[in-house]
C-alpha cells in the first residue's frame, strides 16, 4: 500500500526547534496546530518529520487522504498536468478534465435523475454556493441548519456552522435567515429519550420550526450532514434523514447534503447518503476528492444547477486543472475493492474501540460508520461530563508516541479517526496499541 518513505532529501531542514520559532514569529496564532510537528514527506498512512521520525496517521489530514498520502496514481496525474498547463481559468479557457470530473460526479452520486457539476476550492465555498443556489431557485430567503453542525468557515458557512468555541467566538454579526434544529444525538438525545423507543422524534422539530421559527414556504433548504464529522462523529438512526428528506419534499424544500468529510469512500459506500436512502437535491464534495489538492463540487438536479445566470458561480481558481486530474485519479483508485476494504477495517477499528470501552470507563460511547470513526470520553458515564481536558492530554500522548489523532466534537471531548483507507494491517495494529497504551496512561 506504497507505504516506504522516501529518504533522499534534496535541500537541508531547518529543525523543528527553528521551525517552531519561524513560525511563532511569522504566522498568527489563530491558525491552530494539533501537533508541534513539522513534515518532511508521506506516504499511505505514514508522516515523517523533519527530525525523522515517523508517524502513523489516522487524522488523513482531517479526512482528505482517504486513498493515503502521495498515492502514485495521484502523484502521476499530476505531474502529467503540470507539464501541459498549470492554470487557464475555466471561465476564460475550459480544459476536458472539468468536464469529465463533473460528468463522472453527475453518474456517481446517489439520485436517478440527470444532475449537473461545477468546481470550486474548497468545502466552505461549495456551502456558500449551494445556498445561493437554494435561494436562487426557490425565492426563498432562510436556511435551515443542525446543532453541532460544520460547514465551513467564511460567513455563511460558519453561520451554518453549531459551534462557537474557537469558530465563531467573537467573529459576529453573523448572516440572516438562518434558523437551527437539534440533530439525532442519541448519546445526548436533546428530548431525553431512547431510540428505538423515540421513533426518532427529534426529526418533527423541523416541523416545530415552521410554528416557532419560520414558515416552510420561506425556507430554500435543509443543509445536513449525513454523519456529523467536527459535530462528533454523530451518526444518527436511519429514519432520522429519511423523515427530514420527507418533511423538504413535503414542503417545497431543498435537501442539501453535506458529504464534504463524509463522501469517496469514508464510510464504506462512495457517499454516505447511500446508507440512508437519500437522493438530495445538491450534494456536496470536497476534502478527499483530489487526494490532497484544493478541490470541492457542488451537484445537484439540472433543473436547479441551470437556473443561475451565467457569470453568478464560479472563481479564478476553481476547478483547477491539476485538481481536477487529480480527482479523476482518485475516482479510480476508488473501486469496489477499496470500499470494501474500508468496511473490513472499519468493523476491527470499532471492534478494538469498543473493546477499549470494557476497559476505560472514561469511554462513554463509540460510534461510526466505516473508516469514519469516533469515541466520546466522559468523566462520568452517569453524568456525561465532558472530559476535554483529557481527550487533549489522549492526543497529545499519541503523537509522542507516533500516532497522529483528531480531537472534535462542541465539548471538544470526542477522539476523531479518519485513517487513510490504504493503511495496512500492521500499521492499524501499531496506531491501536499506541492508543491503549494512551488510554492507560491517562486513566
Amino acid at each position: 500500500m506504497y507505504e516506504t518513505l522516501p529518504h533522499e532529501v534534496a535541500m537541508k531542514q531547518m529543525s523543528t526547534k527553528e521551525l517552531l520559532a519561524m513560525r511563532e514569529s511569522q504566522v498568527p496564532r489563530g491558525p491552530y496546530n494539533v501537533t508541534p510537528i513539522f513534515v518532511e514527506s508521506a506516504r499511505g498512512a505514514v508522516l515523517r518529520d523533519v527530525e525523522g521520525r515517523e508517524y502513523i496517521d489516522f487524522a488523513g489530514g482531517i479526512g482528505v487522504q482517504n486513498v493515503g498520502h502521495c498515492a502514485p496514481e495521484v502523484v502521476r496525474a499530476i505531474q502529467r498536468q503540470a507539464e501541459r498547463f498549470i492554470h487557464t481559468c475555466f471561465h476564460v479557457t475550459m480544459y476536458e478534465s472539468y468536464i469529465e470530473l463533473a460528468k463522472r460526479l453527475n453518474e456517481l452520486t446517489p439520485g436517478d435523475f440527470h444532475k449537473k457539476t461545477f468546481f470550486l476550492n474548497s468545502g466552505a465555498e461549495a456551502v456558500e454556493n449551494a445556498i445561493k443556489i437554494s435561494r436562487y431557485a426557490t425565492k426563498r430567503p432562510a436556511v435551515v441548519a443542525f446543532e453541532n453542525a460544520f460547514h465551513g468557515r467564511t460567513y455563511m458557512a460558519l453561520t451554518l456552522t453549531s459551534q462557537v468555541d474557537p469558530y465563531k467566538w467573537g467573529f459576529g454579526p453573523f448572516c440572516s435567515e438562518v434558523y437551527r434544529i437539534p440533530f439525532a444525538y442519541c448519546y445526548r438525545c436533546p428530548l431525553g429519550l431512547k431510540y428505538p423507543a423515540c421513533e426518532v422524534h427529534c426529526a418533527d422539530f423541523l416541523k416545530k420550526c415552521f410554528v416557532t421559527h419560520i414558515a416552510p414556504d420561506s425556507v430554500a433548504a435543509v443543509i445536513v450532514e449525513p454523519v456529523q464529522g467536527e459535530g462528533g462523529i454523530i451518526v444518527p438512526p436511519p429514519e432520522f434523514l429519511i423523515k427530514i428528506q420527507e418533511i423538504c419534499e413535503s414542503s417545497g424544500i431543498l435537501l442539501i447534503i453535506d458529504e464534504i468529510q463524509t463522501g469517496l469512500g469514508r464510510t464504506g459506500k462512495l457517499f454516505a447518503s447511500e446508507h440512508f436512502g437519500l437522493a438530495p437535491d445538491i450534494l456536496l464534495t470536497g476534502k478527499s476528492i483530489a487526494g490532497g489538492l484544493p478541490l470541492a463540487g457542488v451537484t445537484g438536479r439540472t433543473e436547479l444547477m441551470d437556473l443561475p445566470h451565467p457569470g453568478s458561480l464560479g472563481g479564478t481558481y476553481s476547478g483547477n486543472p491539476i485538481a481536477c486530474e487529480a480527482g479523476l485519479a482518485v475516482l479510480n483508485l476508488l473501486d469496489r475493492r477499496l470500499l470494501q476494504r474500508t468496511v473490513n477495517m472499519g468493523e476491527r477499528v470499532k471492534a478494538a474501540f469498543m473493546d477499549l470501552q470494557t476497559r476505560f470507563e472514561i469511554i462513554g460511547d463509540v460510534r461510526g460508520i466505516g473508516l469514519m470513526a469516533g469515541m466520546e470520553l466522559v468523566k462520568s458515564r452517569e453524568t456525561k461530563e465532558p472530559a476535554r481536558h483529557e481527550t487533549h492530554e489522549l492526543v497529545k500522548r499519541c503523537y509522542e508516541k507516533g500516532l497522529i489523532l483528531l480531537s472534535c466534537g462542541v465539548h471538544q471531548n470526542v477522539i476523531r479517526t479518519l485513517i487513510p483507507m490504504v493503511i495496512t494491517d500492521e500499521q492499524l495494529e501499531t496506531g491501536l496499541k499506541i492508543l491503549e497504551e494512551g488510554f492507560r496512561e491517562i486513566a
